[in-house]
């Protein structure tokens, strides 16, 4: 492909996403395909000669299109969202053209600097304090295994990466059963072992860690000899919205000196909004916090965000500077590779950059409002329903329900949200509360509006009364 070529492709690949966009409420949400079915439709060795664009343009609308699940559709109440406001995808387009390798300072200065500002920005637009540092991870997987990894590095006196965990003490670190399962995988990650996180019990609306089960785990372990390094809380947990009162769980690692380490991925978006700050109160105290802009804000995936209160602790314990690494002549620069576990970077910035000019956070704060004010309708409209119930109230924009019958209640709701997302119009996913099956819902698409969530509530009704 020559540059005329690019060019011409380029703006084909443009036109395609503009109508792709602008056709998805015609689309089912979900693709009814059978698995196995794209795999046998690709050419089982690769070309040995160059093949035309056409034709490979045509392969992936006829071939791969129809096999595609359409996040970005109006009706995606699945999951948690995974935006790409229209602005964010247009500088991700120059991201990728540009093709920089983003891991140090001189390997694009701008990359690294904007990262900078867009990230104290989104400091502010949080209503975090002055003292919080912080840098682009790709998704908040990644910045919990680097907070996980510097809390067993702060907890061990920096020995563990060099000499390991064997003849060390057994590391403990604590959290609800509401938290992400990237927690666990952190746990294994990290070496720690998933023996060693200590479940919390939960209670309240918001299914919040009991504070005082927290502190006599703590003390517990600490008397059986072995050594608590960390506190794992969440703000809008990703099966019910579970969400701990963060002023208490930093108040108990305050006393016994843990990392506090706070996933607030979906839910941290809306503190865009003052009056939804409440559900972190206290988070200011905490070590580090992570949120997705990828979610609800709207920046193309991938964009997380993770704050440090003290980045040396996290440079201590993921950087490696190798000589051909160094910027020689430069000093007091960042180079962010030292605050990832990859040493390649992204430039991430950028899409961000563009989402919050393009948009404003005034407009940004009315779409989240929206969505919980839609989700709560929502809500309110099924309990009124006969034989529907609310499982957990709104937390934010997403609650849970099922539908009630007289016996095989979960295989019944399992049933009724194949069969919703089988039709095509909306997309759910399911999820189980205190061991039972409860169907999820959550409103966060950029484009949905008012009318999408009456469609959702019609779906619903209409095809549980189908199933009896």
């Amino acid at each position: 492909m020559n540059n005329d070529d690019f060019r011409q492709w380029s703006r084909r690949a443009a036109d395609w996403g503009a109508d792709y966009r602008n056709s998805l409420r015609e689309r089912p949400v979900r693709p009814l395909v059978e698995p196995g079915g794209i795999f046998k439709s690709v050419e089982t060795s690769p070309p040995e000669a160059a093949e035309p664009m056409d034709e490979i343009f045509a392969d992936f609308e006829q071939k791969i299109l129809p096999g595609m699940t359409h996040w970005q559709h109006p009706r995606f109440f699945a999951y948690f969202p995974a935006n790409a406001a229209l602005a964010s995808v247009v500088a991700e387009y120059l991201v990728s053209v540009m093709a920089a390798q983003c891991m140090l300072w001189q390997t694009s200065p701008a990359a690294t600097e904007l990262e900078t500002r867009v990230v104290d920005w989104m400091r502010q637009a949080l209503g975090l304090p002055e003292g919080f540092s912080g840098v682009m991870q790709d998704s908040a997987s990644s910045a919990t295994l680097a907070a996980v990894l510097t809390m067993r590095e702060r907890a061990l006196d920096w020995q563990g990466n060099e000499k390991g965990l064997q003849g060390q003490p057994t590391l403990r670190v604590y959290s609800s059963d509401q938290v992400h399962t990237s927690i666990d995988r952190a746990i294994w990650v990290s070496g720690i072992g998933e023996d060693n996180l200590v479940r919390i019990p939960v209670a309240g609306r918001f299914r919040a860690m009991d504070v005082a089960a927290l502190e006599e785990a703590i003390v517990a372990d600490r008397e059986a000899g072995m050594l608590p390094a960390g506190i794992i809380a969440c703000v809008g947990g990703t099966s019910t919205g579970g969400t701990d009162d963060i002023a208490g769980v930093a108040a108990v690692a305050k006393r016994h000196g843990l990392y506090l380490h706070v996933d607030a991925a979906w839910a941290g978006s809306a503190m865009i909004c003052p009056e939804y700050r409440h559900f972190w109160a206290g988070v200011e105290h905490a070590d580090s916090i992570v949120f997705n802009p990828h979610k609800w804000l709207g920046a193309q995936f991938d964009c997380s965000m993770q704050f440090i209160r003290r980045p040396e602790d996290l440079v201590r314990t993921l950087a490696i500077k190798p000589d051909y690494l160094k910027t020689h002549g430069r000093d007091g620069i960042i180079n962010y590779s030292e605050w990832s576990v990859p040493l390649g970077r992204r430039f991430r910035a950028l899409k961000l950059w563009f989402l919050l000019r393009a948009h404003g956070l005034e407009n940004l704060r009315t779409m989240i409002r929206n969505h919980v004010a839609w989700s709560e309708c929502l809500a309110a409209r099924l309990a009124l329903e006969p034989d529907f119930e609310i499982v957990t109230e709104p937390m934010l924009s997403l609650f849970s329900f099922r539908h009630l019958v007289a016996a095989g209640i979960d295989e019944h709701n399992l049933r009724l949200v194949n069969a919703i997302n089988d039709d095509g119009r909306i997309y759910l996913t399911q999820t189980r509360v205190d061991g039972q099956v409860a169907i999820r819902f959550q409103v966060g698409q950029f484009e949905t509006t008012a009318a999408d969530v009456d469609t959702a509530f019609e779906v619903i009704t209409e095809i549980a009364r189908g199933l009896g």
